[in-house]
């Protein structure tokens, strides 16, 4: 079969790594396609190439794309490993493995939504600014929280040379110590209401993200793993969409619902 993608990208498809990752792999001289150890970028396979990656053959075919909603709670880092032994978000899929990325990020002190995939490419595509996917907060706010300043970060603000685009905040209530708001965001730039916060002389005690494009929190309680809904998926961006096998189990009414809770 004639080869018709890149190598990164189908080390990425396989959910194995991001493709940025994947493309360090390939450089460090760890990948080996039909017997041959490749270290270009600019190199194309098929279906059928038998690719290793240290020695262990990654899947031919990529698995069908899976999206899984994730309750984090607070005091987990969003990251594979942790240098300090902290709890990661990953120690909460112990029979998924490796072949799992996560959408996006929550710092360490924030909680809520976040979806993970065990698709590269899919991941790619979520993140990237033209998908237009809208994130949705529940933070309180210390501090005094005025209307003129809600207009400030409505119009847009510059911190440290990096811009913000504006947020469309609503007043959920507001308090002589805290109030709350609803932030939407149209990137997820890092920690960005908590600069937003900053700039207009408060802070951030709390932080909940509830949606995340079609996919919400629902009524999921923190360390809950819910694998998302074919109806959920069907109201993403085209682009987004095609990397899903409509008519397959994917999108089918799903008996998944795996909750893994947080063990106190």
């Amino acid at each position: 079969m004639t080869p018709t993608i890149r190598l990164a990208k189908k080390i990425a498809e396989s959910g194995i790594a991001s493709r940025r990752e994947a493309e360090r792999i390939i450089e460090s001289g760890r990948v080996i396609v039909d017997g041959q150890v490749v270290k270009t970028l600019v190199f194309f396979v098929s279906d059928e190439s038998e690719i290793l990656i240290d020695g262990k053959r990654i899947p031919r075919k990529s698995e069908e794309a899976i999206i899984w909603k994730f309750y984090k709670p607070r005091g987990v880092i969003t990251s594979r490993r942790d240098p300090g032994d902290r709890k990661t978000v990953f120690d909460f899929f112990p029979n998924v493995g490796e072949r799992l990325l996560c959408i996006g990020r929550l710092d360490y002190n924030s909680e809520g939504l976040l979806l993970f995939t065990n698709n590269g490419s899919l991941a790619r595509k979520f993140e990237l600014p033209d998908a237009g996917l809208k994130r949705i907060y529940r933070v309180r706010i210390f501090g005094a929280l005025t209307e003129e300043k809600i207009r400030i970060l409505e119009k847009g603000i510059t911190v440290e040379k990096v811009k913000y685009k504006p947020a469309d905040i609503r007043i959920i209530r507001f308090g002589k110590a805290n109030s709350w708001i609803t932030a939407v965001l149209s990137e997820g730039k890092n920690r960005e209401i908590r600069k937003m916060a900053e700039y207009v002389g408060c802070t951030v005690n709390r932080l909940i993200r509830t949606d995340y494009g079609p996919f919400g929190l629902g009524g999921m309680t923190p360390g809950q793993i819910v694998r998302a809904l074919p109806s959920e998926i069907a109201e993403l961006p085209e682009t987004i969409k095609a990397e899903f096998a409509f008519g397959t189990s994917a999108c089918r009414p799903n008996n998944f619902r795996k909750r893994i809770r947080l063990v106190k």
